[in-house]
């Protein structure tokens, strides 16, 4: 299993964020959805490093995130929802200088790659701070996988893009699946339907579906996606 999570928990005060869950992934595509606030948010700053869990266990690729933290970030790739970027870099100087920080072996041939893969060839000259919202997301993803990591964890990768941008991201997002465990956020349910071939749905820190797409629709009554979503989470 690339990730494994053992009752993980993390709490502020007296607020569970995130309430014990426990779940694998392994390569291909699996949706991770929940209503704002359900503890998704949490739950990838966690397996990337970013804050530490209260309690239990999650290891990536058999590291441990909270003791082997370097090791975990070689093998991941993250795109997080607010999608930091130097604006004042060109598209290619920031790729640079990501591959700069991971070492990366001939690292001219690898952006180049990266900036056909995200599609970006367009735009590679121009400043950060110059590009649309869409293709600020595209340099995000190229970011995150640029050192080819086993592991990608998507936040909202498909926020700001337009309907023919939307088709080369999903493409890319399918064809790294095939050799890669990616967990994909996203409130966008005809995305998960598109891509993940396994779906995990959280509400208020606790994990109410775990299975395969055609799995969580037999056990509903054949519903969409959508309409589990909401009778799995709606109970405000």
């Amino acid at each position: 299993m690339s990730i494994r999570v053992e009752n993980l928990k993390k709490i502020y005060g007296k607020q569970k964020a995130v309430d014990g869950i426990t779940f694998n992934a392994e390569p291909g595509v699996l949706g991770f959805l929940g209503p704002n606030g359900a503890g998704k948010s949490t739950t990838m700053k966690i397996l990337t490093g970013f804050i530490p869990q209260t309690s239990g266990k999650a290891t990536v690729c058999d590291f441990d995130v909270s003791t082997q933290s370097l090791e975990v970030k070689r093998n991941i790739g993250y795109l997080p929802e607010s999608n930091a970027l130097y604006l004042d870099m060109y598209v290619k100087e920031s790729l640079a200088f990501i591959a700069g920080i991971h070492k990366i072996h001939e690292p001219e041939k690898r952006i180049a790659d990266i900036i056909e893969m995200t599609g970006l060839g367009p735009e590679q000259h121009k400043k950060i701070g110059q590009l649309s919202k869409g293709y600020r997301q595209r340099v995000g993803l190229a970011q995150a996988i640029l050192h080819d990591p086993q592991v990608l964890i998507l936040d909202e990768p498909t926020s700001g893009l337009d309907p023919n941008q939307l088709i080369g991201i999903r493409q890319l997002i399918l064809d790294l699946g095939k050799t890669k465990t990616i967990i994909l956020s996203t409130h966008i349910m005809q995305e998960v339907e598109a891509v993940c071939n396994h779906v995990i749905i959280i509400n208020k820190g606790k994990i109410v579906a775990n299975d395969t797409l055609a799995g969580l629709r037999a056990k509903n009554n054949g519903n969409t996606l959508e309409n589990v979503f909401i009778s799995l989470t709606n109970n405000n």
